[in-house]
């Protein structure tokens, strides 16, 4: 491969788009301990820059690990690691490298701050990826606590402790994980099926998936919805949100009550935007 295509394929293998997403839980959450002002510019490129390493350099192990699993599901066959662009020692060393630079970095600024870090890389790439996830399909829910730890890291930068507010955040994030994530073990049910990796719509079915779902829904949605008014985010920040997560409750429970293919694929195209919507509201209307 030529420069570019390496470049590209090393891209690929932290996932973009899903470290984007939990780096911007941890800006919200930094930026609700900082009301009228953004906080030290070397501080927020510290974080910008701790996050990133330690968020997708798990992801890269995550790759590594799960790189037989790939091969064998449809959707990811066509990955670095499996399709042989990338070596899996070159994703090992890469993975580790920025993991451990994530962590000592953001634990020299501030030790809680670095240590919330590793916890969430350790829950991810260890307690979920390596020892649960092959074995239990109630591993999301250890997989949602490394993906909670991003938003309750940016607040602990912010406010020197973990509190009710940092809390509420991760637990928002934790709960919103399982209507992302079984919403899309169903819509590629085969490929997880051939990959023998247990789901919940493969363990229990799929009505209660959409069950599972809609719990899930709302216990995200009232964490998000009292992180706010805790913050005291401005009435217009806080009301777009309410319509945001009734908007995310009317379609997991319509989906519950009146399954289709359809609308799970909606419903999980619009809990990535739920996510997205409400952080983003959460660090403007601090």
């Amino acid at each position: 491969m030529n420069i570019p295509q390496r470049v590209k394929a090393y891209w690929q293998l932290t996932k973009s788009l899903q470290t984007g997403l939990l780096m911007l839980t941890g800006v919200a959450g930094y930026l609700s301990a900082h009301p009228g002002m953004y906080g030290p510019l070397y501080e927020i490129f510290v974080l910008l820059a701790t996050l990133y390493l330690t968020i997708a350099g798990s992801t890269v192990l995550n790759m590594w690990y799960d790189r037989d699993i790939d091969a064998r599901m449809q959707r990811t066959c066509w990955r670095p690691l499996p399709s042989g662009q990338i070596s899996p020692t070159e994703a090992l060393i890469l993975g580790l490298a920025m993991v451990t630079a994530g962590v000592v970095w953001a634990a020299a600024i501030a030790p809680l701050y670095g240590l919330v870090l590793f916890a969430g890389a350790f829950f991810d790439v260890v307690v979920y990826t390596m020892w649960l996830k092959r074995r239990t399909p109630w591993s999301i829910l250890w997989g949602g606590i490394s993906g909670a730890m991003p938003a309750l890291a940016g607040r602990v930068l912010g406010v020197g402790r973990i509190d009710l507010v940092g809390i509420l955040l991760a637990l928002a994030v934790l709960f919103w994980i399982p209507t992302h994530i079984v919403t899309f073990a169903m819509r590629y049910d085969e490929d997880y099926r051939r990959a023998g990796v247990p789901t919940i719509p493969r363990a229990y079915g799929f009505r209660f998936a959409y069950g599972v779902i809609a719990v899930a829904a709302i216990l995200a949605s009232a964490a998000m919805l009292s992180a706010a008014w805790l913050i005291g985010v401005r009435a217009g920040a806080f009301q777009a949100l309410l319509v945001l997560s009734v908007a995310l409750l009317f379609l997991a429970l319509t989906s519950a009550l009146r399954p289709s293919p359809r609308l799970n694929f909606a419903l999980f195209k619009f809990a990535s935007f739920y996510m997205l919507g409400g952080m983003l509201l959460i660090a403007w209307g601090a």
